[in-house]
């Protein structure tokens, strides 16, 4: 944000448009306990360059993924980004692009949400998608806050080992929603059986068995990828009501955690009450192909009361960057680096599996797994990190959860699986 200056006057004035006699006014409805007493603990007044020089010993603590091994990932996945996609997105006509709410003077921004919702479309092997949502999370929130209207229930089956961060961020939205909750069995007081494949701990999980029990109770089946290339190796999800999740490995870097891109699929029957927007094809007055917004059923666009999300944008950026990615790969290079992925976490197991006490913990994994060690994981993890190498996510008091991607070299491994040995003898 652009630095703005502002006299003393010039606040005087804006204070006395607004009818407040003082900025401390604007804060009258906060609770006194809610203010800091004293001074906050912040230095004190610098000029730029101090505070350049400050922020970047700051950021000179992190260590960036490239630097070194990295095996970290967890739902948000080291992957490589092709140079196009950073070029076009930093065009003007898409990087300052607002809402297309014009059709006419956006059919490029309107054309790009339509192959990105085709692709997502099938991936997922569903017939409809959106045109994006803020992050796996809120992708799953709404996912289930669909299905409760769908049928009118409010329990929630968690029927795999779910991302942590995705189960806080939908405990807020079940928190607010009037006799919702968890129960660990599929009956007809369920909305909604959430599976997420691969789940947490990398395993892979088939889809029939929950299918088969949503069909006899009436529950919808909702499934939650959050890596996304594993839908290059594993079958597209089509048993499912809908399916939604995290969209970074294509095209977008980490990022200390976004932003990133949620996807949101489902069947045309259930199109009514998708969340967000949906972007659809025409003919304008000439006969010729256009793009326009088919559905908005936000609560910017109609009845609050009416609406189905309080998501109030798209990711149209990001969404941008994953269609361009993918569209660099095509289906047979997303197949290929989903395979790449696949094989390298396959050459990673099998080394850490060489090293005495350490144990694969999934059977069944994509690009992610767990360990298991003889001595505290986040003690190992630390002195790993002495060595410059990023292990993993600490999941247990001595299991590791590690990925690997194709970004991840045979020297990566042998690194690895030679450090933990040292570090474990």
């Amino acid at each position: 944000m652009r630095y703005l200056p502002q006299t003393k006057k010039n606040r005087e004035a804006m204070l006395e448009k607004i009818g407040v006699n003082s900025v401390d006014d604007l804060f009258k409805d906060v609770p006194k306990k809610a203010f800091v007493k004293g001074q906050v603990d912040l230095p004190e007044h610098m000029s730029e360059l101090q505070v350049e020089r400050t922020l970047g010993n700051y950021a000179n603590q992190n260590r960036p993924a490239i630097s070194g091994p990295f095996f970290l990932g967890a739902g948000v996945y080291h992957h490589h980004i092709p140079s196009t996609g950073d070029y076009i997105i930093q065009r003007s006509e898409f990087l300052t692009a607002y809402t297309p709410y014009q059709p006419e003077i956006a059919q490029g921004t309107l054309q790009m949400i339509y192959e990105y919702q085709t692709m997502i479309a099938q991936l997922t092997g569903q017939d409809i998608a959106n045109a994006s949502l803020y992050d796996g999370a809120t992708a799953t929130a709404e996912a289930v806050l669909m299905a409760m209207r769908l049928t009118k229930r409010s329990k929630v089956v968690l029927a795999t080992s779910l991302n942590p961060q995705y189960k806080d961020v939908l405990d807020t939205y079940m928190w607010v929603t009037e006799n919702a909750g968890y129960v660990d069995d599929v009956s007809e007081d369920v909305a909604a059986v959430i599976v997420q494949t691969p789940d947490f701990h990398g395993n892979v999980h088939g889809l029939d068995e929950w299918r088969k029990k949503c069909d006899e109770t009436g529950a919808k089946l909702i499934v939650v990828v959050t890596e996304i290339l594993s839908l290059g190796l594993c079958p597209a999800p089509t048993q499912a009501d809908i399916v939604c999740g995290e969209g970074q490995s294509i095209g977008l870097p980490m990022s200390y955690g976004g932003p990133h891109l949620g996807f949101f699929a489902c069947r045309e029957e259930y199109l009514r009450q998708i969340p967000g927007r949906l972007c659809g094809e025409t003919v304008d007055a000439d006969g010729k192909r256009a793009f326009v917004l088919t559905l908005s059923t936000r609560e910017q666009h109609i009845r609050r009361e009416k609406a189905t999300s309080n998501i109030c944008t798209n990711q149209g950026l990001c969404a941008l960057a994953f269609t361009v990615h993918m569209s660099l790969l095509g289906e047979d290079g997303f197949k290929t680096l989903s395979q790449i992925n696949h094989a390298q976490a396959g050459k990673l197991a099998d080394a850490l599996a060489k090293i005495d006490g350490v144990k694969i913990e999934t059977e069944n994994f994509f690009n992610e797994f767990v360990v298991s060690l003889p001595k505290d994981a986040q003690e190992i993890c630390d002195a790993l990190a002495e060595k410059n190498i990023t292990a993993g996510l600490v999941v247990g008091e001595k299991d590791l959860l590690v990925a690997a991607t194709e970004m991840t070299t045979e020297s990566d491994i042998e690194a690895f699986a030679s450090a933990l040995k040292d570090a474990l003898a």
